[in-house]
């Protein structure tokens, strides 16, 4: 069973392996009793939004996690996929700027994920 930060990591290389746009992570331990971190990523389109969820999934099951529901894969522009404590958000630039989860969720992102930054 990974930690909650080799989890967070597996999602944000696969993530990158199909190309995710603004990756961000925010820590919500303090935030939320359900989940630690949630990770945001842009998609160019509804193909790779689908393509980036399902590159998490097969990533994560690959490790031995257990993936416990994605939803939005119908409409593709938002999809988001459960990890338990690590929730995962693949939108689109639009919806994305529209529902800002980071403002939202009152923080800034601390962490930001890049090859760059092992």
């Amino acid at each position: 069973m990974l930690t909650v930060e080799e989890k967070t990591q597996a999602v944000v290389a696969a993530l990158e392996d199909i190309k995710a746009l603004d990756i961000e992570i925010i820590n919500t331990s303090k935030l939320s009793p359900l989940f630690e971190r949630m990770v945001v990523a842009s998609a160019q389109s509804t193909r790779q939004t689908k393509a980036l969820a399902s590159s998490v999934v097969v990533k994560l099951k690959e490790l031995g996690e257990t993936v416990y529901g994605t939803e939005g894969e119908d409409g593709g522009e938002w999809v988001l996929v459960d990890l338990g404590d690590v929730i995962v958000h693949i939108m689109q630039p639009a919806v994305r700027a529209y529902y800002n989860l980071e403002e939202l969720w009152g923080v800034q992102p601390k962490l930001r994920a890049s090859k760059s930054a092992k």
